[in-house]
């Protein structure tokens, strides 16, 4: 259906002041009647002032800076700048997001403010030492783990490893896993899917930017209404199956903030003296956690049990071998 003069005119103007025009870059009434000349359109002073309260009357925060001669522009936008400064830093520092796909998604993201704002945008963000992936394929098996939870739908996929020479080859030569998925975990700048796992007839996690050929399942999915998202991180330390274990630590008091940023604000701790703490926690004793408290150069010992400070131990021998 083609759009009347009227709704031409309204739509050119809503797409100029929202490119055109921030808090810090105005538009007069005859800048508007420049843009929609150059777009075949013929308006008068009145039609600006009655499209501009139509605008504002839809809900669109236009802001007149009242002069000699009227100046406008957007005010509130859907997100601010600070907002899509914040996104578009996670885009860019993102490890799973491959180069070409960020500069896609940050045009996309510069669409929602004015071309002045969208310049500000496009600065590097320096990551950490972590490549980028190359590989695009993720993004299709995040959305369908994602609409399987949803749906409550079985899948099965493949699940590859590297070898020496970095080549891909399939797990146990190419064998279909059978999975439930409950929920993605993001845990170090990677997504793991927690759910069911047939193979292994218990809960099980797969990495799955390793995940390949996903598809449904006509197997009956395997629900468990006891499972809770948040308590598995809180355990499951470092992303292992090792049983979770109540593990007493004496820390430096200058280490609480990274105790708190671990384990979270409800740690249990109580003071020792004028120079200590003690932080009491759930923690599944592997590697990852060992190799935690090993960055603190001993403001950060384990106390017990017993058994968790003997594997430190047998794990501090190793290294120095």
């Amino acid at each position: 259906m083609q759009l009347s003069v009227v709704h031409q005119r309204i739509l050119l103007l809503l797409k100029f002041l929202l490119e055109q025009t921030d808090e810090a870059h105005y538009v007069s009434v005859a800048d508007i009647l420049r843009f929609w000349e150059a777009h075949g359109i013929h308006g008068n002073r009145k039609n600006v002032y009655s499209d501009i309260q139509l605008l504002m009357d839809s809900g669109v925060d236009v802001i007149c800076i009242r002069n000699m001669q009227n100046r406008y522009f957007i005010g509130s936008r859907l997100l601010e700048l600070p907002e899509l400064k914040l996104l578009v830093d996670a885009v860019e520092s993102s490890h799973l997001i491959t180069e070409k796909k960020s500069a896609a998604l940050i045009e996309k993201l510069g669409h929602l403010t004015s071309r002045h704002n969208a310049a500000l945008l496009n600065r590097p963000v320096y990551m950490d030492g972590t490549a980028k992936p190359d590989n695009e394929t993720v993004y299709y098996a995040i959305d369908a783990i994602q609409t399987a939870i949803h749906k409550q739908r079985a899948i099965s996929f493949q699940y590859f490893e590297y070898t020496p020479k970095k080549e891909k080859v399939l797990k146990h030569k190419g064998y279909r896993y059978g999975f439930s998925p409950y929920v993605l975990i993001w845990s170090r700048d990677f997504y793991y899917a927690v759910g069911w796992s047939e193979k292994h007839g218990k809960l099980a996690q797969f990495r799955v930017d390793r995940m390949t050929a996903i598809q449904d399942s006509d197997a009956p999915y395997i629900a468990d209404p006891s499972f809770d998202p948040a308590a598995y991180v809180r355990e499951v330390f470092g992303m292992y199956h090792d049983a979770p274990q109540q593990v007493t630590l004496l820390c430096e008091n200058r280490t609480m903030r990274n105790v708190i940023d671990h384990f979270g604000e409800d740690v249990d701790t109580e003071i020792v003296g004028a120079n200590h703490f003690r932080a009491t926690v759930d923690v599944a004793p592997t590697p990852p956690f060992f190799a935690w408290v090993f960055t603190f150069g001993g403001a950060i010992r384990i106390e017990g049990p017993a058994d968790v400070l003997a594997k430190m131990k047998d794990m501090a021998a190793w290294l120095r071998t």
